[in-house]
This record gives structure tokens, C-alpha cells and sequence, in this order.
């Protein structure tokens, strides 16, 4: 399971983005997989827990695309009461989530997203977690190759690609035979125009590279945890310190001075 936390950059001095952002997210094209949940956590935060990896893709990039957002990936157990919000949810995750969120805001120059893995227990042969770990690394470096891309891309340029996503609404990439010459006529420009924006853009560079980000972002699901909205597994992941109390921490964890509290701010 995976839980996003995306924080508003340079929201001291701006506007309060979060109301349209959750609005584009309702509005994403082709609608979100698994009905993902997401709401304002605290202050400019948006928090949410998403099942489908491919979902989580997209919307990493399109937080990304508009360069006010800082995203932090969660990798675990997570689980929230029915009907019950986000902030509610227990689980490795979220944990996970807010030291990504940080670490995303520490990036630098560097596309601002990070992955991290909530670490469990592993009994048995072999070292899946270790495996997880290293899938969340991967994952985070083609996702930053992927926002590169999203975040360089000029007005002109996003026009043509979101015109061809349009006519793809299933997220085919490229686009289907003769969608290029659709587009121009649809935007009346050439459709030699088109062909080099779609070229320079790296739109087709970005739909091959999708499902290799989303690929390993469910490998990691897999190693750490992976589904546990059902009660009986949590008490399984609790048995092996993968439960999180309802202030997103990890069971029996002690949090060391030097140790920095992952809990959101207006957590009690």
C-alpha cells in the first residue's frame, strides 16, 4: 500500500493551493484506480493512501508538473477504519510518508520526490525487505528522470501533449495511429509542428518509462508489506512491528533524540 503526503513549496508567502489541487485530482484523466481518498492533512499538506502503483505515478507527476509541490511516497502497511479520513490511518506507511515528504523538501536542485520504505519485521528465508528497500530507491530515481521531464516542459509543448492525452484517455502513451494529425487540427497548427513538439517534449520517453516506475514501486509493495486495509492482517503486522499506533508511528517504536517526529501537526 502506499500513502502520499504532498506539500505546498513556498506556501508562506503564497496563495493556499490545496483547494484546487484536490480538485484536479477528482478531475484527473483517465480517473484514478482503487478510489483513492485524499484530503488536506494539515496546513498545506494533502495526505492520501492509494492501492494501484500506476495511480501513484500519475499523480506524482502531475504534482510535479506544476513545480509547487514536494511529494513524499510511503511504502507499507496502512489501513484506515471505513469511512474514516486518511488522518485516521495507521501503518508503516505513513511513517514512511512524512520522512519522504521531508526528504523531498531536501532534495535541492533535484526533482523534489522521494520514496521510502516503512520498514517490518521479516521472518523466514531470503531478504525481502532488503529487496523492497532497494525497489524504493530505484522507483525514486525514475520517478526524478520522469519529473525532469514534466517540469521542463514549456506551455506550447504541454498543450500538445495534454491534447494528445485527450484522445487517449486510457494512458496509452504516444497516442493512437493518426492522433498527431488530429491534435493539429484541433490546436491548427501543422501537424510537422506537432510531430517535433511531441519529439522535443519527451512525451513518448515518458510514457515508456511509466510503467517501469510503477513496476517498481509494486515490487516494493510486495517486499514491505503491501495490502493490509483488512483488520486480521494488521494483527499479524502488529505481531511483527509493522503496526502503526493512530499517531502514524510504529508500533514499540521509541524515537531516539536525534530522531526527528513524523507525526503531523495536528496530530494529538
Amino acid at each position: 500500500m502506499f500513502v502520499l503526503t504532498i506539500d505546498q513549496r513556498g506556501s508562506t508567502g503564497g496563495p493556499d493551493l490545496v483547494p484546487s489541487f484536490l480538485a484536479e485530482l477528482a478531475r484527473l484523466d483517465p480517473p484514478l484506480t482503487g478510489h483513492p481518498v485524499f484530503e488536506r492533512s494539515v496546513g498545506d499538506e494533502v495526505q492520501g493512501i492509494v492501492r494501484d502503483p500506476s495511480t501513484v505515478v500519475e499523480i506524482a507527476l502531475h504534482a510535479l508538473r506544476s513545480g509547487r509541490w514536494y511529494v513524499g511516497i510511503g511504502v507499507g502497511t496502512a489501513w484506515v477504519p471505513p469511512g474514516a479520513s486518511p488522518r485516521e490511518g495507521t501503518g508503516t506507511a505513513f511513517v514512511a510518508a512524512r520522512k519522504a515528504v521531508e526528504l523531498a523538501k531536501a532534495a535541492g536542485t533535484q526533482v523534489p520526490v522521494s520514496v521510502v520504505p516503512g520498514i517490518m519485521a521479516v521472518e523466514g528465508g531470503g531478504d525481502p525487505a532488503g529487496e523492497g528497500v532497494q525497489a524504493c530507491a530505484n522507483a525514486e530515481a525514475v520517478l526524478r528522470l520522469l519529473g525532469r521531464i514534466v517540469q521542463d516542459r514549456s506551455e506550447a509543448q504541454w498543450r500538445v501533449a495534454d491534447a494528445l492525452r485527450r484522445l487517449d484517455p486510457g494512458g496509452q502513451g504516444p497516442g493512437r495511429h493518426g492522433s498527431q494529425k488530429q491534435v493539429a487540427r484541433e490546436l491548427g497548427i501543422s501537424e510537422q509542428s506537432v510531430s517535433r513538439t511531441v519529439l522535443r517534449s519527451g512525451w513518448q520517453e515518458e510514457w515508456a518509462a511509466r510503467p517501469a516506475a510503477a513496476m517498481l514501486l509494486g515490487l516494493a509493495d510486495s517486499r514491505l508489506g503491501g495490502d493490509t486495509d483488512d483488520p486480521r492482517r494488521r494483527d499479524t503486522a502488529a505481531a511483527t512491528g509493522g503496526h502503526a499506533t493512530g499517531d502514524n508511528r510504529a508500533a514499540g517504536h521509541v524515537r531516539s533524540p536525534q530522531e526527528p517526529d513524523y507525526r503531523n501537526e495536528g496530530d494529538v
